[in-house]
């Protein structure tokens, strides 16, 4: 299910801005509508200000100015266990001397629920994540991945109109949190919850999201959904943040709306798309995604200027075959390819001829 926050501004983050010491912010002026239904996912690196915008959403944090809108209404100085959000944390946050329906029960204990109507919640919450014969355990007597699922069991239980997630799946094997992504996604595409996640992981984010939002130093550098955010990355952070890539540098030799040629360091000339440079001159980045590197001659697109590597070392990584190569002075360009039968085997120390199609090459801002 894919939201369209145009039309149902279910959160909207107003001017946001968010200062532990009144000096510094760590939050700038943050403006974000997310609609009702979608899986928005807040993506960057530690420090960014992801988990500090999701704290704010959550009511732990207070904004230092701005407003935030859940529904329509300003929950600004709303406490947090009167928005109607449930909360899943890295560390389950679930109570040890308590069994795993009694953890589930208590939210809705505290909101002054009858036991009846408890039961037939809790009953309902643990069916939601397969986790109905584990009622009467403790959390010490389950696994890692079946703690998530009952911390996100407790988040579900009370009906909440937003459910907040922070680095859920962290604490868990890859194998097991690539299993949990998939669920997770599908239990949001069932019951048509709006989802509010934050994670470092890129895959992750990914495989899961309606649409991403980049942060870093405080603010969103992109914001859409996850194809557009790998194939058009709108400025070097983002395309260096999200996946592997390549960033060859050089400078601006022609320009003609979005189609530039870039001069490199050895003087070869490529095609590129340009995306945020203005003037012929200019220094730029050249960002181009691995898996799009060509270097058989009739893959190559029709008069596209092709440049000379020098195979440096092949990684056997089995689906795929992964070559470090040297491309205009610098020595950590990838190519991936795929491992097919009667594939060309490339060597080191190999002289070849690499290309690709110029909207794959997006010229950028310089790193």
């Amino acid at each position: 299910m894919t939201a369209d926050p145009g039309n149902d501004a279910f959160v909207v983050f107003d001017h946001v801005q968010k200062s532990y010491d009144g000096q510094t912010l760590v939050v700038k002026d943050l403006n974000l509508t997310i609609g009702k239904g979608e899986f928005l996912t807040m993506l960057g690196p530690s420090g960014s200000g992801k988990t500090t915008c999701l704290m704010m959403l959550a009511g732990f944090e207070t904004a230092t100015h701005g407003e935030i809108r859940l529904d329509g209404r300003n929950i600004n100085d709303v406490p947090p266990h009167r928005r109607g959000i449930g909360m899943v944390f890295q560390n389950y946050a679930l109570f040890p001397h308590m069994s795993v329906g009694e953890n589930l029960s208590f939210p809705l204990e505290v909101r002054g629920m009858g036991k009846d109507e408890r039961e037939t919640r809790v009953t309902r919450a643990l069916d939601m994540v397969q986790m109905g014969q584990f009622k009467n355990r403790r959390p010490a007597q389950l696994s890692g991945g079946q703690q998530q699922r009952i911390a996100l069991a407790r988040a579900l239980v009370f009906d909440p109109k937003l459910v907040l997630m922070d680095e859920p799946l962290g604490a868990l094997d890859k194998q097991l949190r690539e299993h949990m992504q998939f669920e997770i996604k599908a239990l949001h595409d069932r019951l048509g919850i709006t989802v509010v996640y934050v994670t470092h992981d890129q895959g992750e984010a990914l495989t899961m999201s309606d649409r991403i939002a980049v942060f870093n130093d405080g603010r969103i550098q992109q914001l859409a959904p996850p194809p557009v955010l790998y194939e058009q990355p709108e400025n070097s952070f983002v395309a260096g943040f999200i996946g592997e890539n390549n960033a060859l540098r050089g400078t601006i030799e022609q320009l003609q709306g979005d189609k530039t040629l870039v001069r490199l360091g050895n003087g070869e000339l490529i095609d590129a798309t340009a995306v945020n440079i203005r003037e012929v001159g200019q220094v730029t980045t050249v960002s181009i995604r691995p898996e799009r590197v060509e270097f058989k001659p009739e893959l190559m697109p029709a008069g596209a200027h092709t440049i000379e590597a020098q195979v440096r070392d092949v990684i056997y990584m089995g689906d795929i075959l992964r070559a470090r190569l040297h491309v205009a002075g610098q020595d950590d360009f990838v190519m991936k390819y795929r491992n097919t039968l009667g594939q060309v085997k490339l060597s080191p120390g190999q002289t070849i001829r690499i290309g690709w199609h110029p909207e794959d090459a997006r010229a950028l801002d310089p790193v």
